[in-house]
């Protein structure tokens, strides 16, 4: 580089240049707001500072036990305060902290506490019979960590060799810990869902985490000290880097073990709830639960959506309950969210039906994310902003994840010319708003016309009988592919398959329509995301009987 005046006696000192990492956000709501509360968990209140002693003494005893750069701490657990904890405790050892998909398999577990070398294994009660069966088939020597919940109604026996609290008391709060010199270094390791094969793992380094906390924060309109319901599963991209931005925030974590209409309607009254996160299907749960539990809620609430493009019928009834909803859209090799459909004000004067369309659409770029494009994917021509061509959608910034761990193969295959691959398709609005039509796999290819999946199952979603809908694609001899649709009725409903097509043709291009329609519940993840792949497996089975 040429020197100039700029790059003469300017250096980069401790004093002007230091390792972004959310471990700072701790530091500072601890020092900033130690008495405001930082923790709720059924009888459990924890303020900032106490928090904080906390996670400071179980990071000393991670250390303790050999835990440091390099190194992987596992986690199964719901969300409770320690999984909480564990998202700033870990890195403050220089550790990585695994945080695991607790409706996974044995073998799967196995698998990941296995390809993630992890060393430690934190295990809720609730999934010691899963755990069991995955440290014995990961073949490592692990220090297994009980880590009790007293809100945990099962009678599931300890297997570990010591708890979360018995750890922390090897813990001194008051020692030195660890904090990047290299903003690039690691800080969380997490596995995709695996549908086509062994789980990728996902590595996160510290100046993502920080950036993409922020842009949380920034791209939301979050306010200081919000009251966030842990509706999101903390495993999932690290809770969307959430943990994080309350950090920022000093806001008040609200601790969930299950997503159930109740616990959720009465955590909102009772803690004056302000935010909360999750896929169309928790908001789906709250429209259609019973009106006595929807009294008195608290105003405002905000809701962030994503992990599927969420049906306008379904946004228009829960904003019908005072819930205002932002979504978003992302994935686990992007931190979570990374472009939000930003709201216009212009949208406001819009009728109900216009603005939950405009609400579907996944958006434009974060903040803190450099670059977004769809595209051609063999080309890499951006397509025109028509908001018709359907190409691949590209992402370019901080917050994408360092690479797949052990995995040159996949990591060939994601990153092109300075560009990851999403797999995701989706069109280019006029203003610059992008809307998802399909996961590549998903488009469903009909006597050679593309099917979009979603926009079947977004008319499906304004049937008022019809509760919950995924369409993928049935082997045809003569079509090659149809759609199949598999359909949840809401309570004291009927219809007939024919009664379906029929709604559907009115509504849409004849051959798009489903051909076959099957009534039962949807198979989805921990997080609420339909298991499509389920689905299609069953639909080829449809074939061969």
């Amino acid at each position: 580089m040429t020197s100039n005046i700029f790059e003469t006696d300017l250096p980069k000192t401790a004093a002007n240049h230091v390792a972004l990492s959310p471990i700072s956000f701790i530091e500072r709501a601890a020092s900033v707001y130690p008495d405001y509360t930082a923790v709720v968990h059924g009888d459990v209140r924890r303020t900032w500072a106490e928090t904080f002693e906390r996670v400071k003494r179980m990071a000393n005893a991670l250390a303790k036990r050999g835990i440091g750069p390099g190194r992987t701490v596992s986690a199964m657990l719901a969300n409770t305060p320690e999984m909480f904890e564990l998202h700033f405790a870990v890195p403050m050892t220089g550790g990585v902290l695994n945080t695991i998909n607790t409706r996974l398999d044995a073998d799967t577990v196995g698998y990941i506490l296995n390809h993630g070398e992890a060393d430690i294994f934190m295990v809720d009660p609730e999934f010691v019979e899963i755990a069991k069966g995955a440290v014995a088939r990961s073949g490592r020597d692990l220090l297994v960590v009980d880590v009790p919940d007293a809100m945990y109604e099962g009678d599931n026996a300890p297997i570990g060799a010591t708890t979360y609290d018995a750890l922390l008391r090897e813990g001194e709060a008051g020692e030195a810990y660890w904090k990047p010199d290299d903003e690039w270094a690691a800080i969380s390791l997490n596995y995709t869902s695996g549908t086509t094969g062994d789980p990728k793992g996902v590595v996160y380094h510290h100046r993502g985490a920080y950036l993409n906390a922020l842009s949380n924060a920034h791209d939301w309109g979050m306010q200081p000290h919000p009251v966030y319901l842990w509706t999101l599963p903390m495993f999932h991209c690290n809770g969307w880097c959430y943990c994080w931005t309350l950090a920022a925030l000093a806001g008040t974590a609200v601790c969930l073990r299950a997503v159930r209409e109740k616990p959720i309607l009465d955590l909102m009254r009772r803690e004056k709830v302000t935010h909360f996160c999750g896929a169309p299907i928790v908001l789906n749960t709250l429209a259609t639960a019973p009106d006595a539990l929807k009294k008195d809620l608290p105003v405002p609430i905000h809701a962030m959506t994503a992990a599927a493009p969420p049906p306008a019928a379904v946004i228009k009834r829960v904003e019908a309950m005072g819930i205002t909803v932002t979504h978003t859209y992302g994935l686990t090799e992007t931190y979570g969210p990374a472009v939000v459909c930003a709201w216009k004000a212009a949208w406001n004067d819009l009728s109900d039906d216009e603005r939950a369309a405009k609400k579907a659409r996944q958006g434009v770029r974060y903040t803190v994310l450099e670059d977004i494009m769809v595209a051609d994917p063999d080309t890499m021509e951006p397509v025109p902003h028509d908001g018709a061509t359907i190409g691949e959608i590209f992402f370019r910034g901080n917050n994408v994840m360092r690479g797949y761990l052990k995995n040159p193969a996949a990591n060939a295959a994601a990153f092109r010319n300075g560009w990851f691959a999403s797999g995701d398709l989706a069109v280019m609005h006029e203003d610059n708003y992008i809307e998802i039509k399909d996961r590549s796999k998903d488009i469903i290819i009909s006597g050679g016309e593309n099917i979009s999946s979603i926009e079947i199952e977004s008319v499906l979603y304004r049937n008022p009988r019809i509760s919950e809908a995924a369409v993928v694609a049935r082997p045809d001899e003569r079509w090659g592919e149809t759609p199949c649709a598999f359909i949840v009725l809401k309570p004291g409903e009927v219809m007939t398959q024919d009664e379906v097509i029929a709604y559907c043709r009115q509504n849409m291009a004849k051959f798009k329509a489903p051909k076959t329609v099957i009534f039962e519940d949807l198979p989805k993840t921990s997080t609420g995301k339909v298991q499509k792949y389920v689905l299609r497996q069953k639909a080829r089975r449809m074939n061969e009987s």
